[in-house]
């Protein structure tokens, strides 16, 4: 997205895209590279641009609430501060990034950076987001999303009809076009369905129009937030059945790929994380909260006002496991088959697919 403004403005930018009038990004919501590459017979278009010089790194982690954050701003985790799916918030408790917005978490400065749309409107360009409507007026929204037009299309294509419209207005024009319709059906019935398949196709007919369509001057990126991993229900790792993990444990956050433990008080994070290590260490990456940052887990720079969003003890899967509490009635998540929020590399790479005069 920076670099499409860079291109906009005639700017030298980090893609090397050259003087643009319209960019139109097009974030396609769990479109993994290997998963692309593995269904190339049904993305003709997509999959004949994809190779090793057109995948980047989503980053960590690779939950959406956090990777369109970074995508929009151009900052890390560490810096606009969505570190993962659920986390614990200022006033202590563990809310929904995505759809836990409330008064005491504002959009406004929960996302701590400026948005690339805010960056655009100082400068006198256009910008549009076009989304499902449903997300229009949602705090995730206006976290990552200000500075933009929210144009609302219920379907697929009718996302991509409103980016056309768009086109055909005077420029400088930045259009961010994004696709849910992939990562709901990976959830649902796991990347390798006939109906994740399915959506695969529409897409790529999509894009194929779109391309066709597009005048001088006038670009396509299409890319991802992040991979998908299918986890079958025999990859379910049930944690409290080892007593001995949530000792000194005060609350289980994150995702089932991505657990943040929030430990007790009185109770030493690098404990916690020895007694993971020995149990769960062949099977996943577990670090300190003081681990993960030096490592770089959440980008260079992790702000002071960010770390104590992130977990004690970090508990990343790498195998095809998901973690879950048994004592949950609910079974909350568990019919869930595409999973995300890991460090793999079905997770963390994605496209960059250009198109137009982005190409």
């Amino acid at each position: 997205m920076p670099s499409s403004l860079g291109a906009l403005r005639g700017q030298a930018n980090d893609l090397g895209l050259p003087p643009l009038e319209h960019a139109v990004v097009v974030v396609v919501d769990g479109l993994g590279a290997a998963a692309l590459r593995a269904r190339e017979g049904h993305a003709r278009t997509l999959a004949s641009r994809l190779a090793k010089t057109t995948t980047i790194d989503a980053g960590f982690p690779t939950t959406t609430a956090a990777a369109l954050a970074t995508l929009t701003t151009g900052t890390t985790p560490g810096e606009h501060g969505l570190v993962g799916y659920r986390v614990r918030d200022d006033a202590g408790r563990l809310t929904n990034q995505l759809n836990g917005w409330d008064d005491r978490m504002d959009p406004a400065t929960w996302q701590r950076a400026e948005t690339v749309f805010e960056r655009a409107a100082s400068d006198g360009v256009a910008s549009y987001a076009l989304g499902v409507p449903a997300y229009a007026d949602s705090g995730f929204t206006h976290a990552v999303l200000r500075g933009a037009e929210f144009i609302g299309g219920r379907t697929m294509a009718d996302r991509f009809d409103a980016a056309r419209e768009v086109l055909r207005t005077p420029g400088p024009a930045l259009t961010y076009l994004y696709v849910a319709e992939l990562d709901q059906a990976a959830h649902a019935r796991g990347w390798e369905s006939p109906r994740w398949t399915a959506e695969l196709e529409t897409l790529d007919a999509l894009v194929a129009q779109l391309a066709a369509t597009l005048g001088p001057g006038q670009g396509v990126l299409v890319t991802a937030d992040h991979g998908i991993i299918d986890i079958p229900e025999s990859g379910h790792v049930l944690y409290d059945t080892a007593p001995e993990l949530l000792e000194g444990v005060a609350e289980v956050a994150g995702e089932p790929r991505l657990l943040h433990l929030y430990t007790e008080a009185d109770a030493s994070p690098a404990d916690v994380a020895a007694r993971w290590r020995e149990v769960e260490g062949a099977r996943s990456w577990v670090a300190t909260r003081a681990e993960a940052i030096a490592a770089g887990w959440f980008g260079p720079v992790v702000a002071p006002e960010v770390a104590p969003r992130i977990g004690d003890v970090l508990v990343a899967a790498r195998r095809r496991i998901a973690y879950y509490d048994s004592r949950d009635p609910q079974r909350t998540g568990r019919s869930m088959i595409g999973q995300h929020g890991s460090l793999t590399v079905e997770e963390t790479r994605v496209p960059l697919l250009r198109f137009g005069a982005a190409a």
